[in-house]
């Protein structure tokens, strides 16, 4: 690749399923003059670098693939970590953005140029710059390493499981799960068999709902039976939000979640341990058939109880109880309210996001910030929810994408004005105030430092696909000088 200035309409930061959905569905629309640089060699996101035994998608595989280009079959109802890596492998070359992807080229930093109206890109392979910039880093990007004394000191491996070291071979080890989120339910199950010991150190207990996972039949790969099953799992996912919206409801789902407990751990002093103490929904929703099972096993032992030191092989847990490991593997999750790149891109007058973010972050429809033109959010604040799929988000942010850059082909730059950004925000915080989410009595990642709710939408997400299919011009101050970046096309191109 030559090491000179390459200025493109639009540059996308990061390959996983945000910045690849970006770049088909911008190509659909006609902008050909974009590249997505990746600063891995691989394309895939969390889904290239989570390999660790189990993990799987915790949504059903229907919801999980672009609707413009759908798997051509999964094998299962929950799609496996390396099925759903190839589906993202294969969906590049079928729809030809192969050619725009720039493996291996790390964004160090980002400064709007208010004079060139463009953003200017540093990066390991010399300076990019675009009109648009286009974040598509991921909320589960940066894993969470604990602070925990002695932790660098223990003798034996430790990794955490977005870095899952595959030259460990854990038969017949001792080894200490931290940890009792989303990883640690997938993970648990999958190496319990093997291992000496397993030591699951669970600081809060989690609601747990069956988790109905099985081979896809061939009929219902295809055709009517896959649109009739893809419509059903999107009615349970929205009775979920709806319950999450009204938390009386919520409180109906937790039966389901207790007799789940009862049937599967019959230890009554484990089960006790294994019941949560705040309402269903206030975190992040957990499903698995074999985690309960995996913890009432004789070699496996839960420690209801966060870890506040290491000593030696020892761990050290806050009660006082003690494990002796020969292996630690780290399930604490990642930082999800901090942006990759937010102390690294600079907007208007040189402030960084991190600095439009001290009190919190905050984004209009989770996809613009104020003082930032040109730039746009995928999977921004406020977005997501412990129900809905991403993928459906995704799409409705990307549509909003289309429309801001055809917008952009008629002035030079778009600022979302402060006004509207904090009514926005001021509704969505407004709204966010009697759901579960904020009413169900636990601590979350998804609040900010400030104690805003910055995760969550509070609506439906039928609302969250129409707000974001309309774009409104009239809350963005535009740039009038002229352009030369030619239209996109008016009606979608093949790819």
């Amino acid at each position: 690749m030559h090491r000179d200035t390459r200025d493109v309409q639009v540059v996308v930061v990061g390959a996983g399923f945000s910045g690849i959905g970006a770049a088909i569905r911008l190509r659909q629309e006609g902008v050909r003059d974009l590249l997505i640089l990746e600063k891995s060699l691989d394309i895939g996101g969390t889904w290239r670098d989570n390999t660790y035994p189990g993990c799987a998608c915790d949504v059903p595989s229907v919801l999980y693939c672009y609707s413009f280009a759908k798997s051509p079959g999964w094998s299962r109802v929950f799609a496996g970590q390396r099925e759903i890596h190839t589906y993202l492998r294969e969906t590049v070359e079928r729809c030809g953005v192969g050619d725009v992807l720039r493996c291996g080229v790390d964004v160090q930093q980002a400064r709007w140029d208010q004079d060139a109206g463009r953003w200017r890109l540093e990066t390991s392979d010399g300076e990019y710059t675009a009109r648009a910039l286009v974040m598509a880093t991921g909320p589960w990007h940066r894993p969470r390493w604990p602070e925990v004394p002695g932790l660098d000191t223990f003798p034996g491996p430790v990794f955490h499981t977005a870095r899952w070291d595959h030259s460990v071979d854990l038969t017949g080890r001792r080894v200490a799960v931290v940890g009792s989120g989303a990883s640690a339910v997938q993970v648990v199950p999958a190496i319990e068999e093997r291992a000496a010991a397993v030591h699951v150190f669970q600081r809060t207990a989690q609601w747990l709902l069956p988790k109905p996972d099985f081979t896809l039949p061939s009929a219902l790969r295809r055709g009517l039976a896959l649109r009739a099953v893809r419509a059903g799992q999107y009615g349970v996912q929205e009775a979920f939000g709806y319950a999450f919206r009204h938390p009386r409801l919520a409180r109906l789902l937790q039966v389901g979640g207790r007799m789940h407990l009862r049937f599967a751990v019959r230890d009554r002093r484990l089960r006790k341990a294994l019941t949560p103490d705040h309402t269903i929904g206030c975190k992040r929703l957990l499903s698995s058939s074999t985690y309960y099972p995996a913890l009432a096993k004789p070699h496996v032992h839960l420690h209801s109880t966060a870890v506040s030191a290491v000593r030696g092989s020892q761990l050290i847990g806050t009660d006082g109880s003690l494990a002796e490991v020969d292996a630690v593997v780290l399930a604490t999750g990642f930082h999800i309210g901090e942006l990759p790149l937010a102390r690294s891109v600079h907007g208007v007058d040189g402030r960084t996001l991190h600095d439009a973010w001290r009190h919190g972050r905050e984004a209009y429809l989770g996809t613009t910030v104020s003082g930032f033109p040109n730039l746009f959010l995928l999977l921004g604040p406020n977005l997501l929810t412990g129900a809905s799929s991403a993928i459906t988000v995704l799409e409705a942010q990307l549509t909003y994408l289309c429309a801001a850059v055809h917008h952009l082909s008629g002035v030079t730059s778009m600022d979302i004005t402060p006004a509207a950004q904090a009514q926005y925000n001021a509704e969505v915080q407004q709204a966010l105030r009697t759901t579960v989410y904020n009413t169900g009595g636990c601590t979350s990642y998804y609040f900010g430092p400030d104690g805003r709710n910055t995760f969550c939408w509070p609506w439906s997400t039928g609302q969250l696909v129409r707000r974001l299919s309309h774009f409104d011009p009239t809350v963005y101050t535009n740039g009038k000088e002229p352009v030369n970046d030619p239209p996109p096309a008016t009606s979608p191109a093949a790819v």
